[in-house]
Order: C-alpha cells, then sequence, then structure tokens
C-alpha cells in the first residue's frame, strides 16, 4: 500500500470522515479528467471548480481546523494533511499548491493567543474560505530579517501597515492572509492578518509561472492598512518563532507533493511503454527499460518511507525530542531532489511522448523542478541539516522508540515549537537502526557511513574548508545521505518491506553516496588524510540480477494499466 493508487485512496485511513473525504476527492478529479486537468493548465485558468468542491465538500475546514474550533471531525493531523498532499499533487502540483498555502496561511493564527481570531477564522473555513501567507518579499525572497512590510504606530493604539509580498499564494482570493512584517517603532517582529476585501490591500498582479498555472501566485501591497490589536497574531520573539514553525509545517507537505506527482508519472510511462513495441520488441522487455522503472520505482518507495517516518518524528516531537528538525528540512530538500531523478528517468523511458501536451508527465517536468527550489530551499535547508552533524554523530542520548504514528489524533504540539537551541538537539546511536541487518547493500552503505564519521572525527574541515559556503554545503550531502538512509531503513522494517526491495534502495544510495564522495574529491583542496577517506567511500554496490528480476516481475510489472485508463494516461 506504500505505492498509491487513487481507487485505494484512504482506505487506510483510521476514521470514516478521511475514508470519505480522500475518496470524495478522487472523485472529482476522475470526473474532470487528465483532459479537463490539462486545458485549465493550458489556460492558467483559475480552478473555481476545484474551489467549489472544497467549500461544498468542507475539506479545508475538516482537515485545517484544530479540535475544538470546529466540527467534531475535525483535527488538525499532520498524517491526513501529508495524505491530501500526496493525492492532489497525483493530480496536478497546482491542487496540492491551493492547499499547502492555505495551511501556511493558517499556521500564524492557530499558534496565536487570539481567541477572536481563531473562532473567526474557524468560521471563515466552514464557509469555503481559502488562505495565504504574506511571507516573502520581491527583493528579499526568504531573507526574513530585511523584511520591508512595516507596522506605524496610528490613533488609539491601532496601526498602519504599509509595504508589499511577492511570489504569494492564493493572494486573489484568499479570506485572510497571515502578513510577517516589523513594527516600526521598535523594528520588531510582528504577524497580522490582512483582508483582502479591504480597499488597503491592493493585488497588484498574478505572477506567470511555467508551473502550477490554474493556481494564484501573485504580488500584493498593503498601503496605510488599518490594524488594530484584534488583527495581531503575535509580537517579537513569538512571531519570529511562528515563522519558523508555520514554515516547518506548510513546506514539510512539499515532499508528499513531489511523491505524489512521481507516482502518477510512473504510471503513465509503464502504461506507455508496456502498449509499445520497438524492433519487434515490447518496450518493457529491453533490459535498459526495466532498469529504469525499477529504479524509479525504488527511489519512489524510498521517498515515501523517508516523507511517512518523518510524520512519525513530527507527530512525535516535544521540547526534549525535538529530532524533527533535521529530518524535516531533508524532506523539504533531499525527497523533492529525489522527485526530479525520478522524472528524469521516466522522461529517459517516455522520450518525445513526455513532451506532449496532453500528456500528465509534460506537466510533471515543469513542475518537479519547482518544488525544492521554492525561496531557494535547497540551499537553505542544507544551511540548516549541517547545523546537526556533530550531535548526530559524536553526542548521542537514549531516545525511546517512535512507532508509526497514523492515528487519528489532533498534532497541537505542532504549535509550541521552538526555535533556536540546535546544539541541544541530540540523537541516538546511528548505528542502532542497522543492528539486525544482514542484507548486502544495507552493510556496504553502514560502512561508507562509518567512514564519513571517522573522517570528520580525525580529518575534519580545517578553519578555511569551514567558512567556504559551498564545501561545507557539498560536505553536507554526504551527511544528508547518512539521516535519509537511517528512516528509509527504519520504516522499511516498521512497514515489513520485503528484503529485495530493502537491499535494492540501498543499490542507490551505495551509488549516490559514492558520487557526492567523488564530487566533492573533484572540486575541493583536501588534506591528504580527507583524501584518502573520500577515496574509501567510493563503493560499488553489490549486484543482483535475480533479485532485480523478482523486484520487476512482482512489484513492478502488475501496476500496469492499474491507473491511468480512466483519464486517458495510456496513450
Amino acid at each position: 500500500m506504500l505505492f498509491l493508487n487513487p481507487e485505494k485512496a484512504g482506505t487506510q485511513a483510521p476514521d470514516q470522515k478521511t475514508q470519505d473525504l480522500m475518496k470524495k476527492t478522487v472523485q472529482f478529479f476522475e470526473k474532470k479528467g487528465l483532459e479537463g486537468i490539462k486545458e485549465d493548465d493550458q489556460a492558467s485558468e483559475w480552478y473555481e471548480d476545484f474551489i467549489h468542491f472544497l467549500a461544498e465538500e468542507n475539506v479545508l475546514a475538516t482537515l485545517l481546523t484544530p479540535a475544538g474550533y470546529g466540527d467534531e471531525d475535525t483535527r488538525f493531523d499532520l498524517s491526513r494533511m501529508c495524505d491530501f498532499s500526496e493525492l492532489t499533487a497525483f493530480y496536478g502540483l497546482s491542487y496540492q499548491y491551493c492547499f499547502q498555502v492555505s495551511l501556511l496561511g493558517l499556521s500564524p493564527i492557530w499558534m496565536s493567543g487570539n481567541d477572536t481570531l481563531k473562532n473567526k477564522t474557524a468560521r471563515l473555513l466552514k464557509e469555503g474560505g481559502i488562505f495565504a501567507f504574506g511571507m516573502s518579499e520581491k527583493k528579499h525572497g526568504a531573507d526574513l530579517y530585511s523584511n520591508q512590510m512595516k507596522l506605524y504606530p496610528a490613533e488609539n493604539g491601532s496601526y498602519r501597515a504599509s509595504g508589499s509580498k511577492y511570489y504569494i499564494g492564493n493572494a486573489n482570493k484568499a479570506a485572510l492572509v497571515s502578513v510577517f512584517g516589523r513594527m516600526a517603532d521598535t523594528d520588531g517582529f510582528v504577524f497580522f492578518t490582512a483582508d483582502p476585501e479591504d480597499e488597503h490591500y491592493k493585488l497588484q498582479k498574478k505572477i506567470h509561472t511555467s508551473g502550477v498555472r490554474p493556481a494564484f501566485v501573485g504580488e500584493f501591497s498593503l498601503k496605510d492598512y488599518p490594524v488594530t490589536e484584534d488583527d495581531i497574531l503575535s509580537k517579537g520573539r513569538d512571531a519570529w518563532d511562528a515563522s519558523l514553525s508555520t514554515v516547518n509545517i506548510g513546506k514539510f507537505q512539499l515532499g508528499f507533493a513531489s511523491a505524489g506527482i512521481c507516482q502518477h508519472a510512473f504510471y503513465e510511462a509503464l502504461n506507455h511503454a508496456d502498449n509499445r513495441v520497438l524492433y519487434g520488441q515490447k518496450v518493457t522487455d529491453f533490459s535498459h527499460v526495466k532498469h529504469l522503472f525499477t529504479e524509479s520505482y525504488a527511489r519512489i518507495t524510498a521517498m515515501k518511507l523517508y516523507a511517512l517516518r518523518a510524520v512519525d518524528y513530527f507527530r512525535s516531537s516535544s521540547e526534549k525530542d525535538r529530532r524533527y528538525l533535521l529530518f524535516n528540512p531533508i524532506q523539504k530538500m533531499k525527497v523533492t531532489k529525489q522527485g526530479m531523478e525520478v522524472i528524469d528517468m521516466l522522461l529517459d523511458v517516455v522520450a518525445a511522448k513526455g513532451f506532449e501536451q496532453d500528456t500528465y508527465m509534460e506537466m510533471a517536468i515543469r513542475d518537479i523542478g519547482m518544488i525544492p527550489r521554492l525561496e531557494g530551499t535547497s540551499h537553505v535547508n542544507m544551511a540548516l541539516v549541517i547545523k546537526f552533524m556533530e550531535n548526530y554523530f559524536f553526542n548521542e542520548e537514549e531516545f525511546e522508540d517512535i512507532p508509526v504514528r497514523r492515528e487519528a489524533k489532533d498534532d497541537s504540539n505542532l504549535f509550541n515549537q521552538t526555535t533556536g537551541k540546535l546544539a541541544s538537539v541530540t540523537f541516538p546511536y546511528y548505528r542502532k537502526s542497522y543492528e539486525g541487518v544482514s542484507l548486502p547493500n544495507v552493510l556496504i552503505f553502514l560502512e561508507q557511513t562509518d567512514l564519513f564519521r571517522e573522517m570528520l572525527y580525525k580529518a575534519p574541515p580545517t578553519e578555511q574548508q569551514q567558512k567556504d559556503h559551498n564545501f561545507m554545503l557539498h560536505l553536507g550531502e554526504l551527511f544528508t545521505m547518512a539521516v535519509y538512509a537511517q528512516l528509509v531503513l527504519e520504516n522499511a522494517r516498521l512497514h515489513k518491506v520485503n528484503d529485495d526491495l530493502t537491499d535494492y534502495m540501498f543499490t542507490f544510495m551505495v551509488g549516490d553516496f559514492a558520487q557526492f564522495a567523488l564530487a566533492h574529491l573533484s572540486q575541493f583542496d583536501l588534506t591528504g588524510d580527507q583524501e584518502t577517506y573520500l577515496e574509501k567511500m567510493l563503493k560499488r554496490p553489490h549486484k543482483n540480477s535475480s533479485r532485480d528480476q523478482r523486484i520487476w516481475e512482482e512489484l513492478v510489472l502488475p501496476l500496469k494499466s492499474s491507473y491511468g485508463v480512466k483519464t486517458g494516461s495510456a496513450e
């Protein structure tokens, strides 16, 4: 059940309401069909029918209202949010984008102590409202310190807000926009809400992008917008924490969006290839095509395993256990970049067919690369990841095992995140996840990881290398591989993934690790000891043709025609 089939979407959900919601979402898209989805995409047509569906079925109110503020079945449940992100992106990233942006816009509200605004927001959600997150600006992007949206003191303790925001999703139709800015008199951070219907709110333009065309990415400005204390969500450190915590929740969805796109593209590519004969031979009988499909399937499975395991840690987080602060940026960066690799491989299979305008693949090609690059996501997240290297490898601490967390639960702990103090975030011994595993490629990868740790201890980056941002970011790729593999292996066991597939997933991880080590050798000035360690990391995966054939016959090929015919994806 790891590989998404829309016909079975939601069947494993713990409650009937979620099952019904997922089923109705599938019915909406299947009725619209690939042809209808592509028509809106090609025309950059705002998806009024989708917005109507969300309102009619109370989708956002159900998924994004915390317990106590909505109906009995509403809850802020990270697990089912991620499921919905994956499902909507399966049909098109623009649909997931509307949901994710609403989640971003809502989070600072739910994190605030402003109960008046919380109750108002719950009502707007029930009325079918969507939401927006006014964070980034044209000149500064994700540089929050340079934010130029200002609140100026006015009469009777009120304020006037002036400034503009850029690359803002749902800016055209949001019921409320959560706006991040600074107090003009103190320069302190502040979050407040703005109503797009107010005359002081001006929608400047739609920003036309190559992907997510039916969505609305826009620029808006506020000019002397009236703000009272009732409109303010948080100030000072609370506002700063809310900004980063909101990104943790909302941008976390990106990994599931990438997985959704890859799975739809996989079905389409497999159906196309299996129905095609070249040089007297079925395309799926060519050895290189089998390899591309098998590796794509394995990479998608690893993406799902990592992303789902990261959910477990995030839902289980507390002030004592903040390991999610490492796992989340890897989710936003590594999982999404793996999606780019998968689409590249599938495109090599379908070739020219993938560029035809009536295919899902053509849309996937445009959308997949946007995901890890939004607001410099890859670089920003890697810079965060490397802050955890020392504690991950050298300052281990005992933790209770985290179980699979799929239960119907309100994740209100996500509203209480704290920022900073990254040096206090510790991890258990990294080798613990490998105990009892004897699969050949898992053991090879563990040897590479051990060598990397030993290099950090015995031949650490020099003072000059530490000052080289490019050097440290690239070193972070090797560290990221170690963490990625840990969560994939943990979840492979929890989900009882068979040994063939687990070992195969580690073949590409061994190869990827070796490629990063080779690139590090090639690109940077290194000490002699560093070169020796990196050369030792250049290991080859263990080959097993009978294992590969079993995966192809038992896991990959059976997916042909299991999805795609209804939406015209096969041919």
